[in-house]
C-alpha cells in the first residue's frame, strides 16, 4: 500500500493513486494519532467536517454537501452530518494539511485499491480520504447492542480506488484470514473488514441481555478469505467506563438521589390519577 517515505521517528510514507500521482503524508502522534497530508498546488483532501486541526497558509476550506446516493433524510434525521469539508491547495507551491482524530484513537491509511475498492467500517469511522473514495452510511435499525447482520454495526462503507484515513480505538491488529479460516471477535472490537469475509453473529446469552448493553454478550464469528483490523479499546467502551466512573461516586456521595427520585416518580403517579379522576367526574 505504501512504502516509507524518509527515515524519521513518524514513519513517513507516500500513496500513488492510480493515475501515478504521488502524495507524501505522515501520521503523527501516540495515542491522539494526526495525519499530515502533503498537497501539490490544486490538490485537494475531503475529510470529516470538524476534523481540520491545522494547515499552511496556501490551504482554503470549503464545506460541500454529499451527494444524494451517500445520505439520505433518515441519516440527517438522525443526527448524521450531510456535509463534508474540502481542503485545496490553491497556492502555486506545495501545502500541507493536518487532520486530527476527534478521540484517543490511531489512525489508518486504507488504500481501497487494495481492498477490492470496498471496506465495511464502524459506524463514523471515516477521516478523510484522497482521490476517488465514497462514504456510504446505513441507519442504525437495532436497540442498544443488537445486530442482525454485517450492516447492522459495521454501518459505514467506503468504495472507490483512493487512500481512505480510517479510527479506530486504542491498539490495532490486522488480521488475514485464509480461505475457511474462523476468528471469534467481539462485535465492538472490530474497526474495519474487506467484504469478502462471511461474518455470522452469535449472542452469548439471552437476546434481553443484548437489547439492554454488557461486555462481550454478542459475538461476531469471521471466516476467511479476507482481512479484518480489530481495535482493542472502542470508543463507546471507553465512554462508559468514564461515565460510570464519574456518575458511581455522586450517588454513593448522595444517599438521599434515590428517595429524591422516589418521591417525583409517586408525585407524577399522584397527578396522573388526579387528573384521570377529576376527567371522569
Amino acid at each position: 500500500m505504501a512504502a516509507p517515505f524518509f527515515s524519521t521517528p513518524f514513519q513517513p510514507y507516500v500513496y500513488q493513486s492510480p493515475q501515478d500521482a504521488v502524495t507524501p503524508f505522515q501520521i503523527l502522534g501516540g495515542e491522539a494519532q494526526i495525519v499530515q497530508i502533503m498537497l501539490k498546488p490544486q490538490e485537494k483532501v475531503i475529510a470529516k467536517p470538524g476534523s481540520m486541526c491545522f494547515m499552511s497558509g496556501s490551504i482554503e476550506m470549503e464545506n460541500t454537501y454529499v451527494p444524494e446516493n451517500e445520505v439520505g433524510m433518515w441519516q440527517w434525521l438522525f443526527g448524521k452530518s450531510i456535509t463534508s469539508i474540502a481542503l485545496r491547495n490553491n497556492g502555486p507551491n506545495d501545502g500541507f494539511v493536518g487532520i486530527a482524530a476527534p478521540s484517543l484513537a490511531r489512525v489508518l491509511p486504507i488504500d481501497l485499491a487494495m481492498f477490492g475498492g470496498v471496506l465495511l467500517c464502524q459506524p463514523d469511522a471515516f477521516l478523510c480520504s484522497i482521490n476517488d473514495v465514497k462514504v456510504n452510511n446505513t441507519v442504525d435499525q437495532r436497540p442498544r447492542n443488537v445486530v442482525t447482520g454485517v450492516e447492522g454495526f459495521l454501518r459505514q462503507k467506503l468504495t472507490g480506488q483512493g487512500l481512505a484515513f480510517i479510527l479506530a480505538g486504542g491498539s490495532v491488529v490486522q488480521k488475514n484470514l485464509e480461505v475457511g479460516e474462523v476468528l471469534a471477535v467481539d462485535i465492538s472490537c472490530i474497526a474495519a473488514l474487506t467484504s469478502s469475509i462471511d461474518v455470522q453473529i452469535k449472542y452469548n446469552g439471552p437476546i434481553r441481555r443484548a437489547v439492554f448493553g454488557g461486555d462481550n454478550l454478542v459475538t461476531a464469528i469471521l471466516t476467511g478469505p479476507g482481512i479484518v483490523f480489530i481495535q482493542s479499546l472502542p470508543f463507546h467502551r471507553f465512554s462508559q467506563r468514564i461515565a460510570r466512573a464519574v456518575t458511581s461516586p455522586n450517588m454513593r456521595e448522595n444517599p438521599k438521589f434515590f428517595v429524591q427520585i422516589a418521591i417525583f416518580f409517586f408525585l407524577a403517579y399522584v397527578v396522573i390519577v388526579s387528573s384521570l379522576i377529576l376527567t371522569d367526574v
